[in-house]
């Protein structure tokens, strides 16, 4: 999968994402539908967490000049909700209320820095030549970074309509 289909695929989720955001009270964003689960405002602090710290793996992945001979991950298992991931603690949400305006802040704000790096690299074949070990799914080239962003934030978009439709 090339990185401008990639750059699609991450625009639309995220636009598909605001679109939910922009529907959502308040009380809606903040709401969790039990003790243990993340509102829908936590969610969204955890995908911008998690997009940041995506981000300064790519860099540092870019910095190597060693090509990676690894094979490509399969990586639609992010999309199965049946199947529970526990979010390392750097990207856990806090327990703070946030309001609507610093969610979509928190969003666009890693976005930016996420197409910052991107829009630098003159090569894009790199980030199928390069790789950095992922905490949780272990060496991962940087392109596959990228591409399980989208995922990544498909499957939340999942978890947000459950817990939008609990809630109504």
């Amino acid at each position: 999968m090339e990185l401008q289909e990639i750059n699609r695929k991450l625009k639309e989720t995220r636009d598909e994402l605001l679109r939910i955001l922009n529907g959502l009270s308040g009380d809606q964003l903040n709401k969790r539908k039990d003790l243990h689960g993340w509102s829908i405002g936590q969610v969204c602090q955890h995908l911008s967490k998690t997009e940041e710290l995506y981000v300064l793996a790519i860099k540092r992945g870019l910095k190597s000049n060693e090509d990676s001979f690894i094979e490509n991950k399969p990586l639609d298992f992010l999309l199965d909700r049946s199947k529970k991931l526990k979010a390392p603690d750097i990207v856990t949400p806090t327990d703070e209320i946030l309001e609507h305006q610093e969610i979509i802040g928190k969003l666009n704000n890693s976005r930016a820095k996420l197409y910052e790096i991107l829009n630098t690299i003159e090569d894009p074949a790199v980030l199928s030549r390069r790789q950095f070990t992922h905490p949780v799914f272990k060496e991962m080239l940087l392109i596959e970074w990228i591409k399980s962003l989208y995922l990544h934030e498909q499957r939340h978009i999942k978890q947000i309509n459950e817990i939008r439709n609990e809630s109504m």
